[in-house]
């Protein structure tokens, strides 16, 4: 990774798909030690949240590299929100871990991104050599949201939603977050997640993994976090429930028990 990759105060920028499907994906590298750290935000958020920027500021304190990048159509990066599916929020994730990381890595997801940290492990267990490549440390997934387009959208929607989605190809769900803009569910995104779903059977990342979990989270139901351990192996995986927290998991003591748990893996 070059000193000018390293910069945090302008992101660098690579080339993620080709032709016509190509997207300029924003990238912030922090250059250190072993075990980097990698994080993947969640789904309609960026890089520049509370917890990637708590996380970002201890690999500074500690010496540690960090990476951080925004999915297209979110944050620095170019493309619609629109646009985006499962597979291209992969695709460019792969190609990030892959430009930007070297030698053992903690992946922290967030959301979306523990469902992205998931496929992630998967694909870099295709990997036929990893000499000199980077590789998976543990993952730490915060309120993990895995196969969320079918588990808790499609299947949660009112017949009327499903029926604007089928006709329309789009609905615009209200926000609670950000200013409170609806954001579009395309029809395409749920879709193509369905390429990618993880629960209907064993997910062998072969790493430590750690999960946090609000009780009182509304967007991922505590009782998805526990689907999601089933299907892991049973050694080292540890999931905290947390009995106050919500889905952003953001407050102090929350931010404190991440960088907890990063830091117990490595």
């Amino acid at each position: 990774m070059s000193q000018a990759a390293a910069s945090t105060e302008e992101p660098a920028f690579i080339e993620v798909g080709e032709g016509g499907g190509a997207r300029r994906i924003a990238v912030r590298a922090r250059n250190g030690n072993d075990p980097g750290l990698f994080w993947l935000g969640g789904f309609n958020s960026d890089m520049t949240g509370t917890k990637a920027i708590a996380l970002d500021g201890w690999a500074a304190e500690h010496g540690r590299a960090c990476i951080r990048f925004d999915y297209s159509g979110h944050g620095e990066s170019g493309g619609q929100f629109a646009d985006g599916t499962i597979g291209r929020w992969l695709e460019e994730s792969v190609a990030v871990f892959t430009q930007f990381c070297r030698g053992p890595q903690v992946v922290v997801g967030s959301s979306m991104g523990g469902w992205m940290a998931l496929l992630l492990a998967r694909e870099i267990a295709k990997r036929d050599d990893a000499g000199g490549r980077a590789s998976l440390a543990g993952l730490v997934l915060i309120a993990p949201a895995p196969d969320f387009t079918e588990e808790l959208m499609w299947k949660g929607f009112s017949p009327e939603i499903r029926a604007e989605i089928e006709t329309n190809g789009v609905w615009l769900r209200p926000s609670e977050y950000g200013d409170g803009t609806p954001y579009p569910i395309t029809r395409n995104l749920i879709e193509e997640g369905r390429n990618h779903l993880l629960l209907g059977s064993q997910i062998d990342v072969g790493c430590p993994v750690r999960i946090l979990q609000g009780a009182q989270d509304p967007d991922v139901p505590w009782k998805h976090a526990f689907a999601l351990v089933h299907r892991l192996p049973a050694d080292d995986v540890v999931l905290t429930m947390i009995q106050d927290g919500d889905h952003r998991l953001s407050r102090p003591q929350d931010i404190a028990r991440i960088i907890a748990a990063v830091a117990e893996i490595g």
